[in-house]
């Protein structure tokens, strides 16, 4: 067995572990395989034993990884996790089913146009700066209320809210507070956790777990 599949084996049974000893949820989290920099020879023992979500961050690497394989294996389902420029959004919906990272109106309005224009209903999550960090994107807590309809206006279609927590501090008071801008709002998905963070996602009603490195192994 490729050490790929035994990696995510372990991970899905811790995952399954520690659900049952929260006992907050029955929903399994959706387990994303964050692909990007990986050759798709790295990527292959996964889809062959099954696997289905996977993560990349930049737009052109997903297309010349990714066309053909999509085109061969229709239940793939490709997750954009980096930052989206408006001038590659319409290339992206072409190739990605779900974007994690839409945090702005500009980038909205961009999504929106190109949706009706072919008829797309690409899953979204609208990407929170949780931690206030000048050097990351997304919305303000704030902004949140105000962007979540402006959002609903355009008929986006809004799965939830993610976040990348500060580097090197305790995640746990930012997924709590996205666990309740998450409910405030009436939503239920919420895209949150990584490979070093992802069980304490899990204590605050993450639904779909971006795992790289404990899948893949470090980048080089």
């Amino acid at each position: 067995m490729h050490v790929t599949i035994k990696n995510l084996l372990k991970i899905k049974e811790i995952v399954k572990t520690n659900l049952s000893k929260e006992r907050k949820s029955s929903i399994i989290p959706k387990i994303i395989a964050v692909s990007k920099t990986f050759k798709i020879d790295h990527i292959m023992p996964l889809i062959n034993h099954g696997h289905l979500d996977f993560g990349e961050n930049k737009v052109q690497e997903a297309v010349e990884k990714w066309t053909e394989i999509k085109k061969q294996n229709k239940n793939l389902k490709l997750h954009l996790m980096g930052r989206l420029q408006t001038n590659k959004v319409k290339i992206a919906l072409k190739i990605f089913d779900y974007i994690h990272s839409l945090d702005s109106k500009k980038l909205a309005d961009k999504i929106s146009n190109q949706q009706e224009e072919h008829k797309l209903n690409t899953k979204i999550f609208i990407q929170v700066n949780i931690g206030k960090e000048v050097q990351k994107s997304g919305i303000s807590e704030n902004e949140l209320p105000d962007f979540y309809n402006y959002c609903n206006n355009l008929n986006l279609n809004i799965l939830g809210l993610m976040c990348i927590p500060p580097l090197n501090e305790d995640s746990t008071e930012y997924f709590a507070r996205m666990q309740e801008l998450n409910k405030k709002i009436g939503l239920e998905e919420l895209s949150m956790g990584m490979s070093a963070d992802y069980l304490n996602a899990m204590k605050y009603g993450s639904t779909f777990l971006r795992i790289g490195s404990e899948i893949f192994g470090q980048r080089g």
